[in-house]
């Protein structure tokens, strides 16, 4: 099979083709395909399918560098995982979002593991080490069922218990004592929704974004319910949170077992839950590992520097 892909754009040609043409040439040696640049054109031969998975990648990259700074062979692999993984499960596993992004893939077979047992199940735990996207992936989940209209609102809560460290009493008022803790959640908002769509919802309250604390006594119908850090609550908070779910709703439980800041002796609510409730149906548990970290490839490597901590199958 012979495919010519037009370049959108001359002055992508350098950033997608790479330094010494070494991004087509990890597309030709990973897929097995000839190709061949000329005149703004990209010529691909080879067998059927592996030309269309390039073309895929291609497609992908010229679209990539749109939202980075720069191309990164990093980047074609992390394409290239994409595409194998749908070639491999049939599937695209595609979530929709509402910024420029667009739509949000797995880069992992855990991710895509995590992505099917969210939408199969009613209430999902996720544990794994950081940097796997629980939190992210499940954040896109609840944004993507917002744009569908298969929900009406996403609450986003987490434990306000500190790192490690004393804070003392912060300044201001409650909202700006807790917005510190909340921030993570806010960053992965941020990155899936124009700021003026993302605040327009939150005056609404179509978006929540709470200290745990603040749960109590609510049930919360047709909504997506997630609690991030769930491994620093204790087993009489989690109870509390998850007896929330109300009619039509999801709830996604994410934290990693390594980093519990609870006091010493204390039982993490995460775990506690796990053991028992992860036999029950409509209840999925993911546990994400070092090969499914998809941040800066230095973090595989501190991961691993500072080992597992103790290991915990859901």
């Amino acid at each position: 099979m012979e495919l010519t892909i037009q370049l959108e754009s001359d002055t992508q040609r350098l950033e997608l083709f790479g330094p010494a043409d070494s991004h087509l040439r990890l597309l030709k040696n990973t897929l097995q395909v000839q190709i061949t640049a000329r005149n703004g054109n990209i010529m691909l031969s080879g067998e059927a399918a592996s030309v269309q998975q390039a073309a895929f990648v291609i497609d992908q990259m010229q679209k990539r560098p749109l939202g980075r700074k720069t191309l990164t062979e990093n980047d074609v692999k992390d394409l290239l995982v994409q595409q194998d993984l749908k070639s491999s499960s049939g599937r695209t596993d595609i979530i929709e979002v509402y910024s420029h992004k667009g739509v949000i893939e797995p880069f992992t077979a855990g991710q895509l593991r995590y992505i099917e047992t969210m939408h199969k199940n009613d209430m999902t735990f996720c544990i794994g080490p950081a940097g796997t996207g629980k939190t992210y992936l499940a954040v896109a989940v609840a944004v993507s069922m917002l744009k569908k209209k298969q929900i009406r609102k996403i609450v986003l809560a987490r434990p306000a218990v500190e790192a490690g460290e004393r804070l003392g009493f912060l300044p201001g008022d409650l909202q700006a004592k807790v917005n510190p803790y909340l921030r993570p959640l806010f960053d992965s908002l941020e990155d899936m929704m124009e700021f003026g769509q993302m605040r327009k919802f939150m005056e609404m309250d179509i978006i929540e974004v709470i200290p745990l604390a603040f749960m109590r006594g609510r049930t919360l119908n047709e909504a997506v319910v997630i609690c991030d850090e769930a491994q620093n609550t204790t087993p009489s908070q989690m109870l509390m949170f998850l007896t929330r779910l109300g009619r039509g709703s999801k709830m996604i439980i994410t934290g990693d077992i390594t980093q519990t800041d609870l006091e010493k002796g204390q039982t993490s609510g995460l775990l506690d839950a796990i053991t028992k409730l992860g036999k029950i149906s409509g209840i999925g548990c993911v546990e994400l590992d070092r090969a499914d970290i998809v941040r800066h490839k230095l973090v595989h490597k501190i991961v691993a520097a500072y080992g597992d901590g103790a290991a915990h199958k859901p």
